[in-house]
C-alpha cells in the first residue's frame, strides 16, 4: 500500500525558515522523482519545484534561491527546506509523487504560515 506522510512546516516570521519532510512508503522511491506544490487560500494549487531520481531540481522562479528540495532515498523521504520565507509564501505544501503504478499520489498537505 502507497502512503505519503508529511511533517513539519508551521509558523515562521518573514525571513525566517522551515522544512517540510515528505516520507513514502510501498514505492521504490528511489526510482521517482518527487514534486512540491502549494496551494493559498482562494487560489489553485501550484507547482513549487522538483527533484528527479538523480538528484536534479527545478523551482518556481519565485521561490529560487530561496527554497531547496532535496532526498534521502535511505530514509525513503525528500525534504522542502524554505528560507528567507515571505508572507506570500503562506500556502498549504503537499508533496507529490507524479506517476507510480499508473496514478499520482498526494502526501495529505502541511500549513505553512509567514506572518510577523
Amino acid at each position: 500500500q502507497v502512503r505519503i506522510v508529511q511533517s513539519g512546516g508551521g509558523l515562521a516570521q518573514p525571513g525566517g525558515s522551515l522544512r517540510v519532510s515528505c516520507a513514502a512508503s510501498g514505492i521504490t522511491f528511489r526510482l521517482t522523482p518527487v514534486a512540491w506544490y502549494r496551494q493559498a487560500p482562494g487560489e489553485q494549487r501550484e507547482w513549487v519545484g522538483n527533484i528527479t531520481s538523480a538528484g536534479t531540481t527545478n523551482y518556481k522562479d519565485s521561490v529560487k534561491g530561496r527554497f531547496s528540495i532535496t532526498r534521502n532515498n535511505g530514509r525513503n523521504t525528500a525534504y522542502l527546506s524554505m528560507n528567507n520565507l515571505k508572507p506570500e509564501d503562506t500556502a498549504v505544501y503537499y508533496c507529490n509523487i507524479p506517476s507510480w503504478r499508473g496514478r499520482t499520489w498526494w502526501g495529505q498537505g502541511t500549513q505553512v504560515t509567514v506572518s510577523s
